[in-house]
C-alpha cells in the first residue's frame, strides 16, 4: 500500500476523534451548560447534519482545486471548528463550532476515498479505502477513549483543544505525503451530478443511511445507557469506547478484505447480524459482561459495511465518482443524525435508555431489505442486457434475409 494512504489515515484519525469523542462526554457537556442529555445529543445531530450538507457543498467548491490542496484546506477548516468548540462560552456557540468542523468531514473522506482508490490496482480498491478508514476506526481505540479520559479529568474543553492539535498533525501529514495529483480533465459538475441518476448509487446511499444509523442509535447514548442501566461507573465509559473502537477496526479491515471478493454477501451478513445484535442489546444492556461484548459487536458489524458500501458507490458512479463518494459520507452522517434524534425522542418519551437499541435494529433491518432489493434489480438488469445482446445477431440475420 502506498505511503500516501498513511497520510489520509492520519487525517481520518483526527476527524474520527472529534466525531465520536462527544458521545463519551455528553453528561459533562450537558452539566456544564445546564442542558438535558437529549439536548446535548444535538451536538451529535448537528455535526452529522453538517457533514451531510457540507459534503456536497465543499466537494462542489473544490472541483476547480487540486485534490491535495483541497484536502489541506479541509483540515484547516477542521482545526478552526474544534478550536471554536473548545472556547465556546455557550451551548449554541459550541454547536456552531461542531458544525464548522463537520463541514470538512464528508469532503475529506469523499475526496480521500477517490485518491486512495486511484493509488492502487483495481482489485485492491476496497482494501485501500479500508486502509484510509482505519484512521477513523483507530481513533475509536486511541483518540476517543483518551479524549474521554482527558475530558472527564481535565475538562471537556481540553479534549477539543487536543483534537485541534490532532488536526494540525493531519494537515502536516497530507502536505508531506499525499502526491500532487492533478484534477481529472474533462469532468464537469454535470458529470458528477449524473451519477445520482443511477438507482444503484441511490440504493447504496440509502443502505448507508439506515445501516450506519442503526449503529449510532445505540452508541450515541452509550454513556447514560452503560452507567444507568448496566451499572458501570462513569470512568468505565472510556474502556467501553475502546471495545467499540476495536470492533470498528476489525470490522473495517474484514469488510475491506471481503468486499473485494464478495461485496453483496458481505453486506447481507453484516447488516443482518447488526439488526439481530442491536435488538439483543435491549436485553444485554442489563448485564456488564454481555453489554461489553455487544458494544464490541456493534462496532465490528457496523464498520464491516463501510468499505463495501463506499466501493459500491464508486463502482456505480464510475467516471465522475468524487461528488457521489462525498455524498455517501454525508449519508453515513445523515444516518447518525436521524438515529441520534430518534434515540433522543424515545428516551424523552420515557421508554428508557435502552429504547434506542430497538430504533437501531429496525433501521439495520431496513438496510438489509434494501441490499436484497438492490441485488435483485442488478440481476434483472444483467439478465435484460444479456437478452438484448443475444437477440442482436438474430435480428441482424432476419434483416439480411428480408433484404
Amino acid at each position: 500500500m502506498p505511503l500516501a494512504l498513511l497520510a489520509l489515515a492520519i487525517g481520518a484519525f483526527g476527524i474520527g476523534t472529534t466525531e465520536f469523542v462527544i458521545m463519551g462526554l455528553l453528561p459533562e457537556v450537558a452539566s456544564d451548560y445546564g442542558v438535558s442529555i437529549p439536548t446535548a445529543g444535538f451536538l451529535v445531530t448537528g455535526y452529522a447534519l453538517g457533514v451531510m450538507f457540507g459534503a456536497p457543498l465543499m466537494t462542489v467548491l473544490g472541483t476547480k482545486v487540486p485534490r491535495k490542496r483541497m484536502l489541506m484546506l479541509l483540515m484547516g477548516l477542521f482545526i478552526i471548528g474544534n478550536l471554536l468548540s473548545a472556547l465556546a462560552p455557550a451551548f449554541s456557540v459550541m454547536l456552531i463550532g461542531r458544525v464548522v468542523a463537520s463541514l470538512a468531514h464528508g469532503a475529506f473522506f469523499g475526496i480521500g476515498s477517490v485518491v486512495a482508490a486511484d493509488l492502487v490496482a483495481p482489485y485492491k480498491k476496497a482494501g485501500a479505502i479500508a486502509m484510509m478508514f482505519t484512521g477513523l476506526t483507530v481513533a475509536n481505540v486511541v483518540g476517543v477513549p483518551l479524549g474521554t479520559l482527558i475530558g472527564q479529568s481535565a475538562g471537556w474543553r481540553v479534549t477539543f483543544a487536543v483534537v485541534a492539535a490532532l488536526g494540525v498533525v493531519g494537515l502536516a501529514g497530507v502536505a508531506k505525503l499525499v502526491p500532487d495529483v492533478p484534477k481529472p480533465e474533462g469532468v464537469r459538475l454535470r458529470h458528477e451530478l449524473a451519477a445520482f441518476k443511477n438507482v444503484q448509487v441511490l440504493l447504496a446511499m440509502a443502505m448507508t443511511v439506515l445501516g450506519f444509523g442503526g449503529v449510532f442509535a445505540a452508541i450515541t447514548y452509550i454513556a447514560p445507557m452503560m452507567t444507568h442501566v448496566a451499572g458501570f461507573a462513569d470512568g468505565s465509559v472510556t474502556w467501553l469506547l475502546v471495545l467499540f473502537g476495536l470492533g470498528m477496526v476489525g470490522g473495517n479491515l474484514v469488510g475491506g478484505k471481503f468486499a473485494d471478493r464478495a461485496l453483496m454477501p458481505m453486506l447481507y451478513i453484516s447488516l443482518g447480524a447488526l439488526a439481530v445484535v442491536l435488538a439483543l442489546f435491549t436485553l444485554t444492556a442489563h448485564d456488564k459482561i454481555a453489554s461489553a461484548v455487544t458494544v464490541f459487536l456493534i462496532g465490528a458489524l457496523g464498520f464491516a459495511t463501510v468499505p463495501p458500501l463506499q466501493k459500491r458507490v464508486l463502482d456505480h458512479a464510475h467516471g465522475a465518482p468524487t461528488l457521489a463518494s462525498a455524498v455517501n459520507i454525508g449519508a453515513f452522517n445523515l444516518g447518525n443524525a436521524l438515529s441520534a434524534w430518534l434515540g433522543g425522542v424515545v428516551i424523552g418519551a420515557g421508554f428508557g435508555y435502552t429504547a434506542p437499541n430497538w430504533v437501531g435494529a429496525v433501521l439495520a433491518a431496513a438496510a438489509l431489505l434494501l441490499a436484497v432489493l438492490s441485488a435483485a434489480l442488478e440481476r434483472r438488469e444483467g439478465a435484460s442486457a444479456a437478452v438484448v445482446a443475444g437477440s442482436a445477431p438474430a435480428e441482424q440475420r432476419t434483416a439480411a434475409v428480408h433484404h
